[in-house]
């Protein structure tokens, strides 16, 4: 992250600032890790803290099927059911104690404010546009953005058509850009695969100066509890510093290649603790001239892999559908499917876009998982004779 600084903020912080008619305005630090952390300071025109009334908590713990999974799974997205509400339009597939992961198809609007109080945020948007208004700011989104949502910010999403649909994942610890990537400065590299240019902070929006009752539905624990507030909680003046929601397009991502074939790390596009991220774009396929443009079997020792397949053909799997996610688990062999690895042999380039996360600890499967499972995914590797005779005997 850097340095941002929208609206107005006084000369010095934790200093009396006030308003043309002499009104005191009110400081917030934004930020975690027990002041370590980046941070940011909002300056309010209400003091934040006016709570009128709290409600029951609604427990939205995913449910878990399968404890421990060995099994390499896809997941058919297109099948995951859409919801009204924002919130409950949030079908997680994939857990563990660092992540929850899955799909969101919202198709309306929201009428409340929400804060993640536990979780950063990431929102990936596979289709629809709209803005998410945040109390630092708005961004405007579309497809192929990524939404990286500080835990603690308020926002609302302004959907633009009921057909929307977001790859959600929310981190128990903070999201990053890699450190590799950056300087002791905290600059992004010459290297790097996209540049601070590339990474839109929010729209600075004029505050809110409003009284009533005000709906912040806030997720922590599992749970999501209704807080009722007695001001707009978009009545920031101004605000600056390094802690902030922002947009990164995937089209914005430089793809590294070379002549052999380049391993996932170089597609990495942000990290959290146990976890990581990588956009696969188009690109340039290896110029080797002996060179197999698609990956080599491989095994991921210490950890699952995950991919959300978003726009594109794939040239490394047989029968993907836009929206299918497929999971490899740690220690299990997986590789191009048959025929998948001649195809590739003399393809110059490939137009394929799919986001991939590896956690570094087993993910567990949710009953909203097994809804949407292709269950013969897992023996989609045997050659075309040994699969007749697998598809005889479950006759």
């Amino acid at each position: 992250m850097r340095y941002h600084q929208s609206g107005n903020i006084p000369p010095k912080r934790h200093t009396i600032f006030k308003s043309p008619e002499d009104k005191f305005y009110y400081e917030q630090l934004f930020g975690t890790e027990g002041f370590h952390g980046i941070s940011s300071l909002l300056y309010h025109i209400h003091r934040p803290t006016q709570i009128k009334s709290i409600g029951e908590a609604k427990d939205v713990a995913p449910k878990i099927a399968v404890e421990k999974n060995v099994t390499p799974r896809m997941f058919k997205g297109m099948n995951v059911t859409p919801e009204d509400d924002f919130m409950d339009s949030r079908k997680f597939l994939m857990v563990n104690n660092d992540l929850k992961m899955g799909l969101s198809k919202p198709r309306k609007s929201m009428d409340y404010f929400y804060k993640n109080a536990e979780c950063d945020e990431l929102l990936y948007v596979h289709n629809g546009s709209g803005i998410l208004k945040t109390f630092v700011g708005n961004l405007e989104f579309s497809v192929g953005d990524y939404l990286i949502i500080p835990r603690g910010t308020i926002y609302q999403v302004e959907l633009n058509s009921d057909d929307t649909v977001f790859f959600v994942v929310e981190s128990h610890s903070p999201i990053y850009t890699p450190k590799r990537y950056r300087n002791e400065f905290g600059q992004l590299l010459e290297h790097s695969p996209f540049c601070e240019r590339d990474i839109i902070a929010p729209t600075f929006v004029a505050p809110k100066d409003e009284k009533g009752e005000f709906l912040i539905k806030v997720k922590k624990e599992n749970q999501i509890t209704d807080f009722i507030y007695a001001t707009h909680p978009f009545d920031v003046v101004g605000w600056d510093g390094y802690f902030y929601p922002y947009k990164f397009n995937i089209k914005n991502f430089e793809p590294i290649t070379g002549r052999i074939h380049q391993p996932p790390p170089v597609h990495q596009t942000f990290e959290a603790h146990n976890f990581v991220v990588c956009s696969f774009c188009a690109r340039m396929y290896d110029y080797h001239p002996m060179a197999i443009p698609a990956p080599y079997n491989h095994s991921n020792i210490d950890s699952d892999e995950v991919l959300f397949y978003t726009e594109g053909d794939f040239m490394s799997r047989n029968h993907i559908d836009l929206m299918d996610f497929t999971l490899h688990p740690g220690g299990i062999v997986h590789g191009p499917h048959p025929g998948a690895m001649e195809r590739s042999i003399g393809k110059k380039f490939t137009e394929e876009y799919a986001v991939m996360v590896d956690p570094f600890r087993p993910l567990k499967l949710t009953e909203e998982a097994l809804k949407v499972e292709d269950p013969s995914y897992k023996t989609s590797w045997l050659e075309e004779q040994d699969k007749t005779m697998e598809d005889r005997s479950q006759e």
